[in-house]
């Protein structure tokens, strides 16, 4: 099977359904941004406080489900800031539980291949007892930093497809 795009960043995309998630909604202080840059490419930005318990944004981004058992990684082209980042997938909207995969960033265009069996199961920062994703099917796909630490981050995203 040939390689699907699951988003194509450009200067026309639309990203009416990316939507930002920052530790406000536990009381935290952080705040990031989304937007389309001059380029083209996804920016996702921001600065990470660890006011009143915070520490993390995140841009999220759900569709009808994606059945991927033909697959076996996601591969992203992104560049970044020397931060680490979390590439994170659910199977249904409705789960609590995401599937994480964590990655460094440089300051060059960077392909990164995400296997699905490395991604392990987590919930509000802790590893759950459970199976690594199966590659079955995807509802949502996500971005998170939260490193424990007050820091300004940008990454630039450029495409997230099927392999």
């Amino acid at each position: 099977m040939s390689n699907t795009i699951l988003f194509d960043f450009t200067k026309t995309s639309n990203i009416d359904n990316w939507r930002i998630v920052d530790d406000g909604v536990m009381g935290g202080r952080s705040n990031g941004n989304f937007e389309i840059n001059k380029d083209g490419h996804g920016k996702f930005s921001g600065e990470i406080s660890l006011e009143n318990n915070g520490g993390f944004s995140s841009l999220r981004y759900s569709f009808d489900t994606k059945n991927v058992s033909e697959y076996s990684k996601v591969k992203l082209r992104v560049k970044g800031d020397g931060n680490n980042y979390q590439f994170r997938i659910k199977s249904s909207n409705q789960d609590f539980a995401s599937y994480i995969y964590e990655f460094e960033t440089t300051n060059n265009w960077t392909t990164i291949e995400v296997p699905f069996e490395a991604m392990y199961p987590a919930y509000r920062g802790q590893r759950l007892r459970r199976v690594n994703f199966k590659g079955d099917q995807i509802e949502q796909i996500a971005f998170l930093i939260g490193n424990k630490k007050e820091q300004s981050f940008e990454l630039l995203i450029d495409t997230i497809e099927l392999e």
